[in-house]
């Protein structure tokens, strides 16, 4: 499949492959240190190390660059060899008889078509632009669904976050397709098909580990983890997660990334959360190490992060709560391994942030609070204001926390930690950012950022 220009960019700019292919001649199997890889960064937990990126920024005011962008999606950015990746979703939009048409014809009640959305059909497409300029390189069109499934109203149908690994990139759109890109080419090198019953759209987003792209497939109709190689896309493995106790399949989804952990032991882990379950796994073979119950949660979406023998993870929708469990178990480890819970003020949507031993969160509502890893005691709580979906990052010693608003609220680390300022940009942010080169990589629902400080005059 070609690499096309996005119009309106002068077509000098992508004229042919053996430009774009320059652009990333450079690319190797082992990315750059400074690279954004995956959904949270390098290590997955939305920290950006040695990376000090403004405090103060908005539309007239340390930026770069900003450039608008096609279509929609909350998947976040990605970056490596000078190039950002994103995915979107072009949609063909039904006039609201055509909507309520499509959405009879899906399983959907009909008290909820008011929280749904759908399309007609949608374009998928990954997205390059020059993290240097802001130029938009070109797309590669990934496929046309006709009459996708609904998604939730606040869902997009492109909001899993693609991962780079070596000279490739993944991209998974749920049961809209899984493909594999070679970055220098933008030749599709594989796809594939996973039909699922998101119920609300796709949201888990890829992992890629030891040549296996891990993906979390936990629908409506069928719940398990699967493992494809990353060179074929043939499935190595595929494992079903545990019974649950459910009346319908709407409490058994889920939308949460895979983490990859080391316990005391040597044992490598793949952490896998769902409804009900937080599954341990062995990520070459699929066998299961450890499941720990943590009650009726369910449509996970927050990643969790791990201290030495430590998960600590939220349990999705219901009454989001937050756990921290030992990894160092076997088998259902719902009895013994539990280190503490807390009940109140847990976002459904927001990753946790660990660092220095204290958790950052940011509740849907816009509660900002930090609890002690070790106990589980808050430390302290403060109210940021707006609606919270895009996970935090950590970058220069600060914590950046954006909203639905297009607030983004940038705080100091620690038991005393402040708001030290509240910047605004236009649009909704649902993707989390990324910090490369001491600059803000922010996406909103229209265009992409880069803010950063002046350099030295001469």
């Amino acid at each position: 499949m070609s690499f096309r220009p996005l119009p309106p960019v002068p077509a000098s700019l992508v004229a042919s492959l053996s430009v774009f292919a320059l652009l990333l001649s450079l690319t190797s199997s082992i990315l750059a240190a400074d690279a954004w890889p995956e959904f949270r960064g390098p290590a997955g937990d939305g920290i950006a190390v040695n990376q000090t990126p403004p405090l103060e920024f908005g539309e007239g005011k340390n930026l770069k660059w900003k450039t608008a962008l096609p279509g929609k999606a909350w998947s976040s950015p990605v970056v490596a060899d000078g190039v950002v990746w994103l995915t979107t979703a072009i949609e063909r939009s039904a006039t609201p008889e055509e909507r309520d048409a499509l959405l009879r014809n899906t399983k959907a009640d009909e008290k909820q078509f008011k929280s749904l959305a759908i399309a007609k059909a949608i374009e998928l497409k990954l997205v390059s632009v020059n993290v240097e300029t802001g130029e938009l390189l070109g797309s590669v069109d990934l496929a046309t669904v006709e009459t996708p499934d609904a998604i939730h109203a606040t869902n997009s149908y492109a909001s899993p976050t693609p991962f780079i690994d070596g000279d490739f990139v993944y991209c998974h759109f749920g049961t809209f397709g899984t493909f594999c890109v070679d970055r220098r080419s933008g030749e599709i090198v594989w796809q594939r098909t996973l039909p699922l019953e998101h119920g609300v759209g796709p949201g888990s987003s890829p992992i890629v580990h030891d040549g296996r792209l891990i993906l979390i497939q936990d629908g409506m109709d069928q719940q398990y983890v699967t493992a494809l190689d990353t060179a074929t896309g043939e499935t190595l493995w595929t494992t079903q997660r545990p019974p649950m106790e459910a009346p319908t399949g709407d409490m058994k989804k889920s939308y949460c990334t895979p983490v990859v952990a080391t316990d005391s032991t040597g044992r490598e882990q793949l952490l896998c959360m769902g409804s009900q379950w937080m599954v341990s796994y062995n990520s070459q073979t699929g066998e299961e190490y450890w499941r720990l119950y943590h009650g009726k949660g369910f449509s996970v979406v927050p990643r969790p992060v791990v201290l030495d023998d430590v998960v600590f993870f939220a349990t999705g929708f219901g009454k989001p709560e937050l756990w921290a469990g030992r990894i160092d178990g076997d088998g259902d480890v719902t009895s013994t391994h539990v280190v503490w819970t807390v009940k109140k003020g847990i976002p459904s949507k927001s990753s946790p942030l660990l660092h220095d031993d204290l958790l950052y969160l940011v509740d849907d509502n816009g509660v900002a609070v930090c609890f002690d890893a070790a106990s589980g005691d808050m430390v302290w709580k403060k109210r940021l204001g707006g609606k919270f979906s895009a996970s935090p990052l950590l970058a220069g010693e600060h914590l950046y926390f954006g909203n639905h608003e297009g607030e983004v609220y940038v705080l100091t680390l620690g038991a005393d930690s402040e708001i030290v300022h509240t910047n605004q940009v236009e649009g909704q942010i649902m993707a989390s950012p990324a910090a490369i080169d001491n600059a803000l990589i922010l996406r909103t629902d229209r265009a992409l950022y880069r803010f950063e400080k002046p350099g030295p005059t001469s």
